[in-house]
């Protein structure tokens, strides 16, 4: 951070007495803007009481709200065009929910994956795009996000330490549709050295799920390190993450993977770039002046002022999955903030601040969902554990109801729709699996053979028997539904076709399996006690509802127009995804995407 930037901040005045409100001339000239915040911003207990509401703190081209994926992205192509930048940051940490993620990043006709030979065309991008969203968000935002998507990732390669690798066979999520590939667009970000940071590596928003010690892991290798235990690559994957650990100590090297590595290396670009980034400093509101936003009001490290924006305000904030009002408001029930694995300063700030400024809101009601096992302390986000052979889900009747190995987002809104007739009946559901599958594979990190922690049993979350009526009493479900669940899933298993829900049918399914399990690797019966149960609950990585924006980022108000000074990208603005859900990475890859969009578009607007 430049030290200029981080003095900008003088002491508090003191009192003084009430001011008259300001004329027209004062308040389009610029001065006092301190008097500019309390006459525009609606009325607030903080500002009402004048403390320290009126301290200005600077001013920039561009103020960007927040430090994840979309607004650090946003704020190094602002300062690529020659732009004054500011990041102000809620958090005592950068990185938001992209530094706990895996980081995938779904881009077509990218750089990367066409150098490594991936079959992509536009054609076929857009046909894809458009089978999957349908008319969930606008066709010129879709493409939109195909024109700039690969030109940002070239842009931040070229003004960062970044370096990406293709998720090879990491399928799109619908290959079946047109347009769709079964290896996957699918990248993820390169080994960084967090030594690159200097002392802001303590700032970095934690991982969700820390790689194991002495080892570097990348997202990829997460599917062959649940199978080192019975798959010969499994274990050949599980001792190169070991060597790249070892050759990083060697190197003196703290080596960032996965989210880490995206915040880190956005973070060093714009360290290089001189871009400050204020920790600490929420955004309180937006301000607003002849109809265009010109700044925020923040709360810099607990003195409230004003930042002054020449040219405009980026709103990349995140969702509001940690703001149980607003979940209650706008989403179905049961719903929980405690099942979410955003980053928990997640709370809406920025969605409401763009409302208040005459901000449309669309598909408030959707999240970037997953089934979720609600865990002491912090929900688990399951990938591979619901789609490994051995296992299957079931309702409150004790029934299977969906295709375990659907896309996430799927099941839980198969959870929600088949919920909404009957409250009860399939939130929460339940994961079971017998002993077979437990001495085989890694389940969260709790390795083969291990008992699983007692706390997770303590919780509720996890429940163990040695017959299958045993484990239906324990879980409240028919013992005679379960059994009959259960045989008839058996039978399908041992000839390898699921015709209930089609478990298999796609090249998706079979990502998170295991190939030595035949004649479909989605598909073993569940025979060996004792037998688990698993509590699933419909957790998120974040919400996707937000402001409404068209094709260039500008907020957009109800009626269409565009609202002046204002543009938001990622979680606080409506997915360019829609209700849907295209491949790994379909949050992080748009955020991006169209956090690049918004800074051009600032830079490209008088």
């Amino acid at each position: 951070m430049s030290a200029s930037a981080e003095s900008a901040c003088p002491a508090p005045a003191p009192p003084a007495p009430p001011a008259p409100p300001p004329s027209r001339r004062a308040v389009l000239a610029g001065a006092g803007a301190g008097v500019l915040a309390a006459a525009v911003l609606p009325p607030a207990p903080a500002l009402a009481e004048g403390s320290g509401a009126g301290l200005p703190l600077g001013e920039y081209d561009v103020v960007v709200v927040g430090s994840g994926a979309s607004g650090m992205t946003a704020a190094l192509t602002a300062a690529g065009r020659g732009l004054s930048v500011l990041v102000v940051e809620k958090a005592p940490t950068f990185g938001g929910s992209a530094a706990r993620s895996g980081a995938g990043i779904w881009l077509p006709n990218n750089s990367v994956i066409l150098a490594a030979g991936v079959p992509d065309t536009p054609q076929k991008a857009a046909a894809y795009l458009a089978a999957v969203v349908g008319d969930g968000s606008p066709a010129d935002r879709q493409a939109a996000f195909l024109a700039n998507g690969p030109r940002m990732l070239d842009f931040v390669m070229a003004n960062s330490p970044l370096r990406f690798r293709y998720m090879d066979g990491y399928s799109d999520y619908y290959p079946n549709l047109p347009g769709g590939l079964a290896n996957g667009r699918s990248i993820e970000p390169d080994q960084i050295d967090g030594n690159l940071l200097g002392a802001e590596l303590a700032r970095l928003n934690p991982a969700y799920m820390p790689v194991p010690a002495g080892m570097v892991v990348f997202s990829q290798d997460y599917k062959w390190l649940n199978l080192a235990a019975v798959n010969a690559k499994g274990l050949a994957v599980s001792t190169e993450c070991l060597a790249r650990g070892a050759k990083a100590a060697l190197y003196g090297q703290k080596p960032l993977t996965m989210g880490q590595a995206l915040a880190a290396g956005l973070r060093v670009g714009l360290m290089r770039a001189g871009v400050p980034v204020w920790l600490n400093s929420p955004l309180v509101d937006l301000v607003q002046e002849g109809g265009a936003v010109t700044g925020v009001v923040v709360d810099k490290e607990g003195v409230r002022g004003v930042v002054r924006a020449r040219k405009g305000v980026i709103v990349g904030s995140g969702g509001f999955e940690h703001n149980a009002q607003m979940r209650a408001q706008y989403q179905q029930q049961p719903i929980g903030t405690q099942w979410s694995v955003g980053a928990k300063e997640n709370t809406g700030d920025g969605i409401r601040a763009g409302q208040r400024a005459g901000a449309a809101l669309a598909l408030m009601e959707d999240a970037w969902w997953g089934p979720s096992i609600p865990l002491p302390g912090e929900p688990y986000f399951c990938l591979a554990e619901r789609t490994l052979p051995g296992g299957l889900m079931v309702n409150g009747a004790g029934a299977r109801f969906v295709n375990e190995a659907a896309p996430y987002s799927d099941v839980v809104h198969v959870m929600y729709e088949k919920d909404r007739g009957a409250t009860g009946s399939h939130i929460p559901a339940w994961l079971i699996v017998d002993q077979n599958y437990r001495n085989k594979y890694l389940f969260k990190d709790v390795l083969p053979t291990i008992v699983f922690p007692d706390a997770w049993y303590e919780a509720g979350a996890a429940k163990k028997a040695w017959t299958w009526d045993a484990l239906a009493g324990q879980i409240g479900v028919p013992a005679g539904a379960l059994r009959a669940t259960l045989n008839r899933f058996n039978a399908q298993a041992w000839n390898g076709t699921d015709s209930d829900f089609h478990r298999g049918d796609t090249a998706y399914d079979h990502y998170y399996t295991d190939p030595g399990v035949q004649p479909n690797s989605c598909l073993a019966p569940i025979w060996a006690p004792p037998f688990y149960a698993f509590k699933i609950v419909p957790g998120d990585l974040g919400t996707k509802g937000g402001i409404v924006t068209d094709a260039r980022a500008r907020a957009l108000r109800p009626d269409g127009s565009v609202i002046r000074g204002l543009w938001a990208a990622g979680n606080a603005s409506a997915a360019v995804m829609g209700h849907s859900y295209a491949g790994a990475g379909s949050t992080i890859g748009p955020a991006m995407t169209f956090g690049y969009v918004a800074a051009n578009d600032v830079a490209d607007t008088p």
